[in-house]
């Protein structure tokens, strides 16, 4: 592997990995001695979050990669993973159902790459809601899914590939017992799951390359061979060929070598914006009532402040500054970090975001703030001008008040997203971490489902 490729893997995972100890560092303040009560049931709720962040860098610490087989029942993927070991560990059998729960296995494929296996049910098995859940638990945790197919792919099975496309991670398809079909049969299959594959991928649309789908045999069935004996009998014996799994560990090495550290990384980070998401939604929803009070409190005095004074240009810059204020002080509220920069970037994105509406707003306060100063200018001891003052005083001081409304509503929806910017944010980090990923590897197909904004996917709290 060329010097320059393994330097930006390790710089990858120590980025993530300095932007996982940001993020733990500034959560764990929640439980230290001497927080409030607020605090402290804050700190309960969203213990299971902080959990996953602490979880998320010790496993950058140990630097193990895990691969996670999925599949229907009887497609092979136990027996997939055991050729892959090459030797039976896990159980296999005709009958449906073997695999009962997940179950992981080390594996040492050569050099200092470190990989986990997982083995999981079959997704389409008895008692399927909680099967689900526990394979939606699993792909979070798995850096590389294997999906084990053995023909041509069933709905069920692209409803279940479909699912697991979710969990952002990317996968590799294995058409497995390839002994069973003839020559033609195998290729034409071969090219369907290729343009099935990129079916799932909508926002890719095209077929699958050879990194993303490899043909196995993991368990070839008994074959009857001749054998000729030297007094010149003939007889006939059952044999078992040997897994033909080197093209499935090949492409697995590859990846791993090209882009294992820098895979590892990226995962990190997406569990731990998932954690931040939940964690902003949870402190949103305890702390809900006292954010509306702030917000009608900053409502209030931008409103009041802005009619009383008569320079425009202090008009748009206070009205400025009190939203930048109004946005960092929920931020206080919920706990989750916030610079002055970063509280500037949501509020352009705010302003930009609402349809001009927002904005033309700030031109009508602008262009009243004009009228009321020459109102006042001009207004001495005239009842009729100190009338006209007043009414667009009122007005403005209306146009201020909903404009502050709209951003801290505003706010809070990108709050309730997670706190991920700022120059360690773990969506700043994913973003430049996808910037660099190669067109030939297998993350660059995942740059657009990744690099969205946070908030896609995210749990509900209720």
């Amino acid at each position: 592997m060329p010097i320059a490729l393994r330097n930006l893997q390790q710089t990858h995972l120590n980025r993530a990995r300095a932007s996982l100890s940001v993020a733990v560092s500034w959560y764990g303040n929640l439980r230290k001695p001497g927080q409030s009560q607020s605090n402290l049931q804050l700190a309960g709720l969203v213990k299971p979050e902080l959990e996953v962040l602490t979880a998320t860098l010790n496993k950058l610490d140990y630097n193990v990669i895990r691969i996670a087989a999925f599949g229907l029942v009887s497609r092979g993927k136990s027996a997939v993973l055991n050729a892959l070991l090459g030797q039976k560990i896990l159980q296999t059998g005709p009958l449906h159902g073997v695999t009962q729960y997940p179950r992981s296995v080390s594996w040492n494929p050569g050099g200092k790459v470190q990989v986990e296996l997982i083995d999981t049910p079959g997704l389409d098995e008895i008692a399927g809601e909680i099967r689900g859940q526990m394979a939606r638990e699993v792909a979070q945790q798995a850096d590389l899914i294997l999906f084990v197919v053995s023909g041509d792919i069933t709905r069920t099975e692209y409803q279940a590939l479909c699912e697991l496309r979710k969990s952002q991670k990317p996968i590799i398809l294995v058409f497995n017992k390839i002994d069973l079909y003839p020559d033609t049969d195998k290729e034409a299959i071969y090219k369907n799951l290729q343009q099935l594959g990129a079916a799932v991928d909508e926002e890719f649309a095209k077929p699958l390359q050879p990194d993303e789908i490899v043909m196995v045999a993991a368990e070839p069935g008994q074959m009857e061979v001749r054998v000729e004996w030297a007094d010149g009998n003939v007889s006939y014996e059952w044999e078992t060929p040997p897994p033909q799994i080197e093209e499935l560990q090949q492409t697995i090495l590859k990846i791993l070598n090209r882009e294992g550290r820098s895979l590892l990384a990226l995962n990190a980070l997406v569990q731990a914006r998932e954690a931040e998401q939940a964690i902003a939604k949870k402190t949103l929803y305890l702390r809900s009532s006292e954010a509306d009070n702030l917000i009608w409190q900053f409502t209030k005095y931008k409103a009041l402040a802005i009619a009383l004074n008569p320079i425009p240009f202090l008009d748009v810059l206070g009205g400025t500054l009190a939203d930048l204020v109004l946005i960092r002080s929920l931020a206080r509220l919920y706990g989750l970090p916030m610079t002055g920069y970063e509280a500037g970037k949501i509020l352009k994105t705010i302003l930009f975001s609402s349809g001009g509406l927002l904005l033309g707003e700030l031109a009508s306060g602008a262009f009243l703030g004009l009228g009321k100063s020459a109102t006042a200018i001009a207004s001495g001891e005239n009842p009729t001008n100190i009338t006209a003052y007043a009414g667009s005083a009122i007005a403005q001081a209306g146009i201020a008040g909903y404009g502050v409304y709209a951003v801290g509503k505003a706010a809070q929806v990108y709050l309730e997203k997670g706190c991920s910017w700022g120059q360690l944010g773990v969506s700043t980090v994913i973003q430049e971490i996808l910037s660099e990923v190669e067109p030939n590897t297998i993350l660059y197909r995942l740059r657009q489902e990744l690099g969205e904004f946070p908030g896609k996917n995210t749990n509900t709290f209720r």
